[in-house]
């Protein structure tokens, strides 16, 4: 028997208490039921949670370690906790109802109505988790500020505010750097950090619309508005992450040239053991930024590449342009194209030459309604299994115009009919669950952005992978927590065999 409900001993008739969410129907409840809710664990005394924490007051398989008002739900009002030995009830020693036989019997019609149990919600686990992450970079970074910036006028009551802006606030004031993280000016420095910033203003690969060489401004720009903290995720990449930006690449204004200064800045970063996060710039970006990680993995490479376009034939106007990445990223040696993984690809911008090398060479494609017919879970599981078959390390490419047009309108080659924004981000924090060692930004144009719309998709999917490598201890440091997993990351199908590399 769970709250909810009472059973009345006058003529068997029942009595049902809807809700737990105002004590006075709690308390009317227990009262009711004096003869189930006054046995041993299942005391309820207002302001404290409903299950108290006296000798034997809980099963032993179920006894929180730290009592009843231990974090992560402490004074709630009652929960519906399943229970093999008592259908939807508790998860506490089974009581008799003397008016209906043993215990776990209800009457006929009586069933259990589901009770909100914030215990085992997001919110509710986000709001403990807070608690957890510490605040030391913050603390740092005020420090700084005051240091380099001054201390802010007498009439300032808030002394952690400097004179010049050097930090996070205000979000509108400053040089913007990616989420005004450490512009590392000497870039021989790099190996001091976890992740780096790499702006790669690069745009002569574009065969429509131009101004991508614009992206990595655009998306510093509008990072701005974010914070460094995520409530659903429960991380602060402040106090779990060092993390720099150094600058953009000097991209010469020829494709070849310029595909070596992109290698090499690349592989200066990858070389140091250090993530690198490239904003584009056009997609022809991707095999540079591919050629100068494979070198320094230990084996195979596979590349999850998100898009609505294929991008995989050998030339486009006689040249390697943003349509070509995948054709020579994948006669790199040890990024084979059985390790490619192409989602959301479709529409009427599939260059049929690239189509053809597709099927030649044994990639895997997943359409849009691909992804709609088998749902986004099943769709990153499919890409993790094919893109780290054999594979040591796996690389993403993340195309902002893989949504649909009505959310990113800033890109050169806009298409209707692609991803929503909650489903994309869905995707990129599970593919990145497994580890990756080393992920790009592209195709953002802010000449074409009103208000910054497809910049901040941009911004938000680099936020949400690096969230997503902390917490599964990939990169920087996740802070210690006594909160169970959270409740709505799904379960992996199978451990990797192989350990995951940064």
């Amino acid at each position: 028997m769970g709250f909810g409900h009472s059973h009345s001993k006058k003529k068997n008739q029942l009595r049902r208490v809807r809700s737990a969410s105002k004590a006075a129907q709690h308390n009317l409840a227990h009262q009711e039921g004096k003869d189930h809710h006054d046995a041993l664990g299942h005391e309820w005394q207002p302001g404290v949670h409903h299950h108290s924490d006296k000798p034997g007051a809980h099963s032993p398989l179920h006894a929180p370690p730290h009592g009843s008002n231990y974090p992560p739900f402490p004074n709630l009002p009652s929960s519906h906790h399943p229970h093999s030995g008592h259908p939807e009830g508790y998860p506490w020693p089974v009581v008799k109802h003397p008016e209906y036989g043993d215990a776990g019997h209800v009457p006929p019609g009586h069933p259990h109505p589901e009770v909100f149990d914030p215990a085992i919600r997001q919110g509710a686990w986000a709001k403990y988790r807070e608690a957890e992450l510490g605040s030391k970079g913050w603390k740092e970074e005020v420090e700084r500020c005051l240091e380099y910036g001054l201390e802010a006028a007498p009439s300032i009551k808030d002394r952690t505010i400097s004179t010049f802006a050097r930090g996070e606030l205000p979000h509108f004031a400053g040089i913007n750097t990616f989420i005004k993280s450490h512009y590392l000016e000497d870039v021989n420095k790099v190996s001091q950090y976890e992740a780096a910033i790499i702006g790669v203003p690069f745009d002569i690969g574009t065969t429509y619309r131009s101004g991508t060489r614009f992206g990595p401004q655009g998306i510093r720009r509008i990072s701005a508005l974010y914070g460094t903290y995520n409530y659903e995720l429960g991380v602060d990449l402040r106090e779990s992450l060092k993390i720099c930006d150094l600058g953009d690449v000097f991209a010469i204004a020829n494709i070849e040239k310029g595909f070596d200064q992109i290698s090499k800045a690349v592989a200066h970063v990858r070389s140091k053991g250090v993530f690198p996060i490239m904003l584009g710039g056009d997609h022809s970006i991707g095999y540079p930024n591919v050629r100068g990680i494979a070198p320094y993995i230990d084996g195979p490479v596979g590349i999850i590449h998100i898009d609505r376009h294929v991008d995989t034939q050998e030339t486009d106007m006689d040249e390697r342009m943003h349509t070509t990445p995948w054709f020579h990223a994948t006669n790199i040696p040890n990024a084979p194209p059985v390790n490619l993984v192409q989602l959301g690809i479709g529409g009427w911008q599939a260059p049929r030459p690239g189509v053809k090398v597709g099927r030649s060479r044994g990639t895997t494609v997943l359409t849009i309604e691909d992804i709609e017919n088998i749902g986004v879970e099943k769709a990153a599981e499919i890409a993790l299994d094919i893109a780290w078959k054999g594979a040591k390390a796996v690389y993403l490419s993340f195309d902002v115009d893989s949504l649909d047009s009505g959310f990113v309108p800033g890109t050169g080659w806009p298409e209707p009919g692609g991803f929503l924004p909650r489903e994309v981000l869905k995707l990129l924090r599970l593919v990145a669950r497994e580890g990756l060692c080393g992920m790009e930004v592209v195709e953002v144009a802010p000449s074409y952005d009103p208000s910054d719309m497809t910049a901040l998709v941009g911004t938000r999917g680099i936020m949400d992978v690096l969230a997503t490598l902390v917490n599964e201890g990939h990169i920087g440091h996740k802070p210690p927590t006594q909160l169970p997993p959270p409740p709505y990351w799904p379960a992996r199908k199978t451990k990797k065999k192989t350990k995951p590399r940064r």
